[in-house]
């Protein structure tokens, strides 16, 4: 994990299953290169998570396909 005010400049977006009621959600940043940063919408000046990119959208797919039982 890092400190979140490293991407105070970063564009984050709040995942579409969120709603409107922002719910139990994760934001991403996207824009730098070979990682994915990640933090809790309900937290944005907490920690971010800092995730490979390849392991970011490997576990992406495997969200799609239904591979995490809910």
């Amino acid at each position: 994990m890092t400190n979140s005010h490293e991407f105070n400049s970063a564009t984050w977006i709040k995942s579409s299953y969120s709603g409107d009621n922002g719910g139990n959600c994760i934001e991403v940043a996207p824009g730098f290169p070979g990682v994915v940063p990640v933090r809790d919408s309900k937290d944005p000046r907490g920690p971010v998570l800092v995730v490979p990119a390849d392991g970011w959208w490997s576990f992406a797919a495997a969200v799609k396909r239904g591979e995490f039982p809910v």
